[in-house]
């Protein structure tokens, strides 16, 4: 299947009577990397949550405009929140392993949506994917929490591979890592994006040039000194954003920060 998998039309967030994100309209394709690009407080991370619905758990936010997913509201009434996040997966900045052996990390999604044959090989197919398999086949009863902090955010990676999702959400997924760690998910994420949808916030824009096949790059009109808001300002291909901007704002941003 091909086309987009996100079509956000005129989406705009508030928390409460702060206007965190304005009007932004804009597809993300099906498979490959769209990375989400700009300085702090643009609005980047609040739009990743958009998409998956996790702003809901934050008191206060409301988001206008339409976010369709396979041209489905993610908002409509009758939407099963539950299943809509076991397809729209997300990564954290720091990796959020349950306090549990490594097996059970992976197996707990599949076990609680309701699975019970086969979790064995399920573990093993996704540890595998996540290119942490060898790691750890040895000693799968081991706390996860006894992971370096790379094989944990690849731990991360493996236990959302095991609900099977659609779309794959990372939210700074290397900002806590070492170079070492950070090249092995970098190239786990452009492996996984043959297959998977990712949509990754980043601020290494070196990283976004490396691996993502879209960028998006976001900037923050400031009101006053407490007060502003995010918007997109540019979209497209990553090899146009990065050689050939259109907007004068994108064209500063990426030949300034490189």
């Amino acid at each position: 299947m091909t086309g987009d998998v996100f079509t956000l039309d005129h989406v705009s967030v508030t928390y409460g009577d702060v206007l965190a994100l304005s009007d932004v309209s804009m597809t993300i394709n099906r498979l490959g990397v769209t990375a989400l690009i700009g300085p702090s407080g643009c609005g980047k991370s609040t739009l990743l949550r958009t998409l998956n619905r996790m702003n809901d758990l934050v008191a206060g936010a409301h988001v206008e405009g339409m976010v369709l997913f396979d041209g489905v509201d993610v908002h409509a009434p009758d939407r099963d929140l539950v299943e809509l996040r076991r397809r729209v997966g997300m990564v954290f900045q720091k990796p959020n392993v349950f306090p549990m052996s490594v097996r059970d990390n992976v197996a707990y999604g599949p076990a609680l949506h309701g699975r019970r044959d086969g979790l064995d090989d399920l573990v093993e197919r996704s540890l595998s994917r996540a290119g942490l398999w060898d790691e750890v086949k040895d000693d799968l009863q081991r706390s996860a929490t006894a992971l370096s902090v790379g094989q944990q955010q690849r731990l991360v990676i493996a236990r959302c591979l095991a609900v099977e999702p659609e779309v794959i959400l990372m939210d700074e997924p290397t900002a806590s890592l070492d170079p070492v760690a950070t090249m092995a998910i970098e190239s786990l994420t452009r492996s996984l994006a043959q297959d998977f949808t990712i949509v990754l916030v980043t601020h290494d824009l070196r990283q976004a040039e490396r691996i993502s096949d879209r960028t998006a790059f976001f900037m923050a009109h400031v009101h006053d000194e407490k007060s502003r808001h995010g918007e997109l300002v540019e979209y497209g291909s990553t090899e146009a954003i990065f050689t050939d901007p259109q907007h004068p704002r994108t064209r500063e941003y990426v030949h300034g920060r490189r």
